[in-house]
């Protein structure tokens, strides 16, 4: 069973930034893909981010994109989100996800999700 820890999160002013961290118990097939998702209240949980990890390849959603940055540490078998220039429509619940046999913006395919970590910025 695949676990991942989530941190980094807090509260800034529009055009801070913050870095999530997710941390998996594995780095296995099992977490080939990793994803960040979003969930704001009142509003469906959104992909933000996601990287395949056996080859680097990382797409971002368009609202993302040029503002956020998802890395990985292989060796601490860790996933991050830098996010810099945040707005007010960024702030939600930030959850890590993995799962096997690549990456797609369906949530309902991951098999593996952190526990969330709040993003709030004020404007």
């Amino acid at each position: 069973q695949v676990q991942l820890a989530e941190s980094g999160g807090g509260s800034v002013q529009a055009g801070g930034s913050l870095r999530l961290s997710c941390a998996a118990s594995e780095y296995s097939y099992r977490t080939d893909c990793m994803a960040w998702f979003r969930q704001a209240p009142g509003k469906e949980r959104e992909g933000v981010a996601r990287v395949y990890r056996p080859y680097g390849i990382i797409i971002y959603a368009d609202s993302v994109k040029g503002r956020f940055t998802i890395s990985q540490d292989n060796t601490k078998n860790t996933v991050y989100l830098q996010m810099n220039s945040l707005k007010p429509e960024d702030t939600a619940v930030y959850y890590c996800a993995a799962k096997a046999n690549g990456c797609t913006w369906d949530r309902g395919l991951y098999g593996y999700w952190g526990q969330g970590t709040q993003v709030t910025v004020s404007s």
